[in-house]
């Protein structure tokens, strides 16, 4: 600090004496108008002015850097000596990371130590169990070597006992080898037989199932024929009274029906009825040639409805049906009104059975039949056929079988009454079916799910042995 004093001092005393002779040596140079470097005299003295500037801030720094280490030291190596600090700050970190790291081992090696001591104390606990322990065993071997003494003893004549043991073993496995042969070749036996029975079982099984669905079908069309039969007589008991002319139900006119384009539905529709119109004229009034006037009676929304149903440019089948029971003579027709109530019915024309499809099957027994009885069949057969297309959605009426060939159907039944055991009796199309009909059938005599006869001329059979002929009846 006293150095420090003294020196700023010193340059203050020394600024004073230099800038004093500056100024004086200033004054004279101007006073002798001197001239320097071919200068003016004034601006003689103001260069003298600042080179004794100069001198005075030379000075001064000469003493500082004469008199201060540090202040030499700092102008001059200033750089060096950041360098320096810089390395050592960061020898520093280095060394408080190595500290850290350090003190991190030193505390997990503290932690190990305690660890291990507390294991060592572990061992030593475990170390006085197990001398302990070895105590108490010394005393129990000599206790269980005296008792094996005993047992020694007792072995001896165990292992006489064993012999004969081994002796009465050897021949009871003998024994039981020969009843274990017996039993595997009663079991083997037993199983085959219970296999013979699974199978006959299963076969039985099979056929029971296919009999009740065939008769689960067989009651469901009687079922509907019966109500069918019961529905027509009680339309006759209502109508004995009179000459029917026109049924419910019965259609008055039907085609196929494919508009191609909207605004020719209502022709086609109209085309329709003035036939059902005239065909209830003809009927009600026999001998009618000429129709004038209209009789049937049909709502305007049930004709918009057709039309709109029909426009979109699908094959339809349409009827015109109808919707009560006339007579010949109906009053109100002859009165001339429009009194005949008809309704229509449109379906798709789509396929209902393709060539080759069973439509109906039956059961034929010709060792157990007469002649009389398997013709009553087939017609059975027949009739379940009609119901069947029926139901599938055919609309027409028309069934023929075997092209309407009856020599065919005879023949049939007299290779079914020659052959001389049980057949089922299918009914098959014989050509793709539609809805408007017709339905076309061949009759096929199938044993075992091979065809042994048929009316279809393309289908191969192997013809039975001949036994009788059928003679059909009278």
């Amino acid at each position: 600090m006293t150095t420090g004093l003294v020196l700023i001092a010193a340059i203050l005393v020394l600024g004073a004496v230099v800038a004093t002779v500056g100024d004086r040596l200033g004054m004279k140079v101007g006073k002798a108008r001197l001239s320097l470097f071919g200068l003016r005299p004034r601006q003689t003295a103001t260069l003298i002015t600042v080179m004794t500037g100069i001198l005075i801030s030379a000075m001064t720094f000469g003493i500082l850097f004469a008199v201060d280490d540090q202040l030499r030291t700092g102008v001059f190596e200033l750089e060096d000596v950041q360098q320096e600090r810089d390395a050592a700050l960061a020898e520093l970190n280095q060394a408080q990371q190595q500290t850290a790291e350090v003190q991190r081992q030193r505390d997990r090696a503290e932690r190990e130590q305690q660890a291990a001591q507390r294991r060592l104390r572990r061992t030593n606990e475990s170390l006085q169990a197990a001398i302990a322990q070895e105590t108490r065993t010394r005393e129990e071997l000599q206790s269980t070597q005296s008792q094996l003494s005993s047992v020694a003893a007792n072995y001896q004549q165990a292992q006489t006992l064993l012999t004969d043991v081994s002796q009465q073993a050897t021949q009871l496995r003998a024994e039981i080898q020969q009843l274990q042969a017996d039993r595997q070749r009663q079991l083997a036996q037993r199983d085959r037989d219970v296999a013979e029975r699974d199978r006959q079982i299963a076969e039985r099984t099979a056929q029971i199932r296919e009999k009740e669905l065939q008769l689960d079908d067989l009651e469901a069309q009687r079922s509907a024929l019966l109500a069918e039969v019961q529905t027509l007589e009680r339309e006759f008991q209502g109508l004995r009274q009179g000459s029917v002319a026109v049924l419910r139900n019965q259609p008055m006119a039907s085609g196929v029906v494919r508009v191609i384009t909207p605004e020719a539905a209502p022709s086609a529709v109209n085309r329709l009825l003035l036939e059902a119109n005239r065909f209830a004229s003809q009927r009600i009034q026999p001998g009618t040639v000429n129709v004038d006037k209209q009789v049937i009676q049909i709502t305007n929304a049930q004709v918009e409805q057709l039309i709109n149903q029909i426009q979109d440019g699908k094959d339809y089948v349409v009827r015109i049906l109808s919707a009560g029971n006339y007579i010949i003579g109906e009053p109100c027709v002859l009165a001339g009104e429009a009194c005949i109530q008809v309704y229509v019915n449109a379906a798709p024309n789509q396929v209902v059975f393709r060539e080759g499809d069973l439509v109906v099957t039956i059961a034929l027994d010709p060792t157990r039949m007469r002649d009389e009885e398997l013709v009553e069949r087939v017609n059975l057969l027949i009739a379940n056929a009609q119901f069947r297309s029926r139901q599938a959605g055919v609309l027409g009426d028309v069934l023929q079988i075997a092209d309407g060939q009856t020599e065919a159907v005879v023949r049939l039944l007299q290779d079914i009454r020659a052959y001389g055991r049980p057949v089922e009796l299918h009914a098959i199309a014989s050509e793709t079916i539609f809805t408007a009909g017709p339905v076309r059938l061949d009759l096929a005599a199938v044993q075992n799910g091979r065809v042994l006869f048929s009316t279809d001329s393309r289908v191969n059979t192997t013809p039975p042995p001949q036994r009788s002929p059928f003679a059909p009846t009278n």
